[in-house]
């Protein structure tokens, strides 16, 4: 046989003894139990767009005994569901993290009220209730915008009952999670997002650590980018397989509740609003984070020393382009 054929051949047993390359494994913790406010990254995983991506994902549920912080800086995960005031906290106090995308341009924060309020600035007066955790967030923020004050304030346990009896009340709420609950009810009822007056936080960001970011830039890179196709196909598309996967993963997510999820992200932009719509979804931009940066240290939330830029990089998202 010619030498060249004998290398050819040669050359083509050994590409076919090779072994495929394994796919990059990735686990990645949500904020709570799964919803249709996840979904990107369930229809990411369902619909092969992190295969293609040559990354093998699991997604690990959090939920109110979860410290999601903790279980990042201890290796168990290695990209966390966060939030911009965790994150900058987590800098001022030297914690190695740092945010590489935020999945919703608006963060989901707001409020549930009687229908008869017609703006936040109607509720001076009124009984607010707020959970412990939005006393040092978005609360600060509230009281400086509308002239609310504490006394107005009652602690809010997660109980919808003091709202549905008493149209004197109003509630810190998420858009699709207490005004379904309200609509169950029979219960007349209206919201307001937060970011539509100008709270500037980013929803639902991707953070990780500054060694992941350091050592596997490439793996970050690529998840950012399945996991944007991800919502966009959620959103835009059949959002079925993702659906499974939820509620494989919370058996107590209804059918009804996804869709009434799915059509409050999309009714109000939450992913393809603000910058996005010209810039990409899932960009941040050093702006953003100078507001919310700002209006930490307005709250006496953060030292005015923090070197806010360590809690964000761009690199990932300024030439992504994801448009919807």
């Amino acid at each position: 046989m010619a030498p060249f054929r004998i290398a050819l051949f040669a050359a083509a047993a050994l590409s076919l003894a090779a072994p495929a390359q394994a796919a990059d494994k990735v686990t990645f913790l949500t904020s709570w139990f799964a919803q249709a406010e996840h979904g990107g990254f369930y229809q990411a995983k369902a619909a092969g767009l992190y295969d293609k991506e040559n990354l093998d994902v699991t997604i690990k549920m959090g939920g109110p005994q979860v410290n999601a912080m903790q279980l990042l800086l201890g290796g168990e995960a290695d990209v966390m569901m966060g939030y911009d005031f965790q994150v900058l906290s987590g800098v001022a106090k030297g914690l190695p993290v740092t945010t590489i995308a935020a999945s919703f341009q608006k963060d989901l924060q707001g409020m549930m009220t009687h229908d008869d309020i017609k703006d936040l600035g109607d509720l001076k007066g009124k009984t607010i209730l707020v959970a412990t955790a939005g006393r040092t967030t978005w609360w600060p923020w509230l009281k400086s915008r509308f002239g609310y004050t504490d006394d107005q304030t009652q602690p809010y346990t997660f109980n919808l009952q003091p709202f549905f009896a008493d149209k004197n009340i109003a509630q810190q709420s998420y858009p699709s999670s207490e005004p379904f609950q309200a609509i169950e009810k029979g219960v007349p009822a209206k919201f307001f997002l937060f970011a539509d007056y100008g709270y500037p936080p980013y929803g639902t960001t991707f953070v990780t650590t500054t060694k992941f970011v350091t050592e596997r830039s490439d793996v970050a890179r690529r998840f950012v980018k399945a996991s944007m196709e991800g919502w966009k196909s959620y959103l835009k598309g059949d959002p079925g397989p993702a659906n499974k996967l939820i509620q494989a993963d919370n058996r107590d997510m209804s059918d009804a509740q996804i869709a009434f999820g799915i059509k409050r992200l999309n009714e109000l932009q939450i992913v393809d609003g603000g910058d996005a719509k010209t810039m990409g979804i899932g960009i941040i931009t050093e702006a953003r984070w100078k507001a919310t940066y700002d209006l930490m240290v307005s709250s006496d939330l953060l030292p005015k020393d923090t070197d806010w830029h360590k809690g964000f990089t761009t690199q990932y998202v300024k030439d992504l382009k994801i448009m919807w």
